[in-house]
């Protein structure tokens, strides 16, 4: 079993300076215990995602650790140029000497979408033309493109990733056809619903690799996502749990309570409003190490995952709260999670 973490890096209420310098001392702090990798959301013009340029962040996670893989989940592609995106890509790799994980994505908020002048109708096919371009670009020297969005010829690229032939690459899945394409194209997989849709993902994953003649011991990281408070007791971690969630939340529909004029829906399968509801729904743990270990324990084994993507900051926590967290679950939680999957 393997651990990561998720972050929106959403805004807590610190100045902006001090919650990036917080971040980073946490993050450091990831590296120290041992988790595995960092995973950072991209989102624009809310306070949801106070890191909406992913590679800016993330190079300074480069250079305040030495061993954690990190970074997007996901690049919201359909708002990038490819090749620049594909040159920045190619930068994070060579300045971590091969740490960077390439999550990509469509993005998931319409709102956002439409402030880049990107039509919600045109994101799919335009984060496709990009996708395809990006695998270009991140494997061969010069590259000629001709499509709908996109058009050059002959572009050099003459810095290529670190990684031989590129970064693994990560994918967000919703659904189980989502989990079938990156079962076979050989991508990270990760579910953030709820235990039942999450476990028919990631049983539409597996299957897949199988139904292709693969190794099962060969399958890539397919996991589930989840918000997690570790405190000395559970009243303890609910109370710091249901406190900074709603900040969270808050943050979370900024978007659409504040910025939409066009009466776009909402996201699809919502974050309920509260922490309780979110530990009803099984996307979220708080108590103590005792109580969250067998949470998510008995996810892991109902999903069948061999990768738990935790979000230890979130809303309003402070650093020394998510320090806690991370602690008693490395020191309490992490070790019965590797004998129970061993």
């Amino acid at each position: 079993m393997h651990f990561g973490v998720f972050d929106h890096l959403d805004a807590s209420g610190l100045a902006v300076s001090e919650l990036y310098e917080q971040r980073l001392q946490l993050i450091a702090h990831y590296e120290k215990v041992g988790i595995r990798s960092y995973h950072l959301a991209e989102h624009h013009a809310t306070p949801l995602g106070m890191a909406p340029s992913p590679s800016v962040f993330l190079s300074s996670v480069a250079q305040r650790t030495r061993s954690l893989l990190f970074g997007p989940m996901v690049f919201t592609v359909a708002l990038y140029h490819p090749l620049r995106l594909a040159e920045e890509i190619c930068m994070l790799d060579q300045l971590s000497r091969g740490r960077l994980q390439l999550g990509f994505g469509r993005g998931v908020s319409p709102l956002e979408m439409e402030m880049f002048d990107v039509r919600s109708e045109d994101s799919q096919a335009r984060y496709l033309e990009a996708y395809q371009v990006i695998m270009q670009a991140l494997t061969q020297r010069t590259i000629s493109h001709d499509g709908r969005f996109y058009k050059f010829r002959d572009v050099p690229m003459p810095i290529g990733p670190y990684q031989n032939p590129l970064p693994p690459l990560w994918y967000g899945a919703a659904l189980p056809s989502a989990a079938t394409w990156a079962a076979q194209n050989g991508i990270n997989c990760i579910s953030l619903l709820p235990p039942a849709g999450a476990a028919e993902v990631l049983r539409t994953y597996r299957a897949t690799w199988a139904e292709a003649g693969k190794d099962p011991g060969d399958i890539p990281f397919h996991g589930i996502g989840r918000f997690v408070v570790v405190a000395d007791t559970d009243e303890q971690a609910l109370a710091i749990a249901r406190r900074a969630y709603r900040v969270w939340h808050t943050n979370f529909w900024y978007l659409w309570v504040h910025n939409n004029p066009r009466n776009f829906q909402p996201p699809h399968n919502a974050y309920p409003e509260t922490f309780d509801k979110l530990m009803e729904r099984g996307q979220g743990f708080a108590g103590s190490p005792q109580t969250v270990g067998a949470q998510l324990g008995a996810q892991l084994e109902l999903t069948g995952a061999n990768y738990a993507l935790l979000d230890f900051a979130f809303g309003d926590l402070k650093l020394e709260e998510s320090m806690r967290s991370v602690n008693l679950f490395s020191q309490h939680i992490r070790p019965t999670l590797d004998l129970a999957t061993a």
